[in-house]
């Protein structure tokens, strides 16, 4: 059992919230998973600047070098100013270029760096640990955005450590959250190996977002990717796929796996538990429903 939410913005006048109504959501969901969380924000100035890119990394796996010295070696071979800045287990870095040209840079100056996020809209954040424990160290409450979406883990198929914590994120820009479980995760992973595409945890929600960004990459828009996903991976779950423009979510067929959806002219949100979203503005007025069963749900910006 795990917690989902998200939360995609359609008046600019609550962006200044985001964060805060975020991490209510997170909150709300603990009792689905305390084992570990993460969040993934949207349009946060500070963390992810105009015209630059972000790339997350986990500092507990960066033999404890600090946010300025892994920011120093990147920038020596990017061969211009990056900037890095530590928010709990993760440490975000970020560069006037693109993504693959920073995440690249990452790969080569830090070889032991498990990279966990990276765009030019995104910023990753998760660990181990309570959820609101974790928001708060992140400074997820104070933090605007445009689009957010968070996760709250009771581990059931790798360790709980923050490479194994949710969200994934393996594609720019692109976001998975999951609660279920896929059965067939590892001949699906080991598929994968042999186009080359390489998971760096044992988590099958990775597996399915390595699936996703290949066929992303490949062309698909959100809603066929997630249909070839379908076809490909066997289990229960309901996910929730976010990028730099979209907001999606769909449940497997037999859906029982529990999703709620609010609509309204402000947002739409989304939450395992109807719970996580009693305090959004205007939620009495909102359009609720329940996901149908293998249907693909999906927002544009």
């Amino acid at each position: 059992m795990c917690g989902i939410v998200g939360l995609h913005l359609r008046d600019p006048d609550l962006e200044p919230r985001l964060g805060d109504l975020l991490t209510t959501m997170l909150g709300e969901m603990t009792d689905r998973g305390s084992d570990s969380a993460g969040v993934a924000v949207y349009g946060n100035p500070d963390w992810t600047p105009a015209g630059s890119a972000t790339v997350t990394v986990l500092a507990d796996l960066t033999d404890g070098l600090d946010a300025r010295t892994l920011a120093t070696r990147v920038g020596d071979h990017l061969g211009r100013e990056v900037s890095g800045r530590e928010l709990g287990a993760t440490v975000l870095l970020t560069a006037g270029t693109d993504p693959q040209t920073l995440a690249s840079a990452v790969r080569t100056a830090l070889p032991e760096a498990v990279l966990v996020g990276l765009g030019s809209e995104l910023a990753v954040l998760k660990g181990v640990g309570l959820p609101l424990d974790l928001a708060s160290g992140f400074g997820l409450p104070g933090a605007s955005g445009w689009q957010g979406v968070g996760h709250t883990r009771m581990a059931t198929e790798s360790a709980v450590t923050p490479a194994g914590s949710h969200p994934f994120s393996v594609g720019p820009d692109q976001c998975i959250v999951h609660n279920g479980s896929f059965s067939n995760h590892a001949s699906v992973r080991r598929e994968l190996a042999r186009r080359d595409i390489h998971c760096d945890t044992l988590n099958d929600t990775e597996v399915a977002a390595r699936f996703v960004a290949a066929q992303i990459a490949l062309g698909a828009g959100i809603d066929q990717a997630l249909a070839e996903m379908a076809g490909v991976l066997d289990g229960f779950y309901t996910l929730l796929v976010s990028t730099a423009e979209e907001f999606a979510v769909v449940r497997d067929p037999i859906a029982c796996k529990p999703a709620v959806i609010a609509e309204t002219d402000r947002y739409v949100a989304m939450a395992s538990e109807y719970r996580a979203m009693a305090h959004l503005p205007g939620i009495d007025d909102a359009r609720l429903f329940e996901p149908e069963p293998g249907r693909v749900y999906h927002w544009r910006r």
